[in-house]
């Protein structure tokens, strides 16, 4: 797992629309990405309404919001069409983002391994620096988990 103080790992990955984002491209300003398993499944659901929910504090912070997972841009452009997702949330079925931030590891879930995604949400400085990783995030709250950090 990559941790606090670490340089963070630059991409490149399309976004609902077919767009390329570069996290480079966001320096000088702070950067969230939650990395989550899969569109439309509930827990994912309600993480990402929970960051829809609270975009505005997000924008009036000056701060991006990037979600990715694994899924396609068509799953992608669906669930934000869907939800009515104003942040991007970018395709990695390639999984390079997935494995440079250290989140596509072994999961069990009812008694069966398989490698996943597990749910992990980085805040990274104006500098690109790793400020802050959150693991055990519940989906719930997870924005306004977020949104009390960068107050603090």
């Amino acid at each position: 797992m990559l941790e606090k103080g670490m340089k963070a790992p630059d991409f490149t990955l399309p976004d609902k629309d077919g767009n390329e984002v570069t996290l480079s491209d966001f320096l000088g300003k702070r950067v969230v990405i939650y990395f989550y398993p899969k569109d439309n499944t509930p827990g994912c659901t309600k993480q990402a309404c929970n960051y829809a929910d609270n975009y505005n504090l997000f924008l009036e912070k000056g701060v991006v919001v990037l979600g990715i997972s694994k899924d396609t841009v068509a799953s992608h452009e669906k669930f934000a069409e869907k939800y009515s997702l104003p942040f991007p949330i970018l395709a990695d079925p390639e999984l390079k983002a997935i494995k440079a931030y250290d989140v596509w590891q072994e999961k069990t879930s009812y008694g069966k391994t398989s490698m996943g995604t597990v749910r992990t949400t980085y805040i990274i400085d104006e500098q690109g620096i790793i400020e802050k990783v959150m693991t055990k995030v519940k989906t719930e709250t997870n924005a306004v988990d977020v949104l009390e950090h960068l107050v603090l």
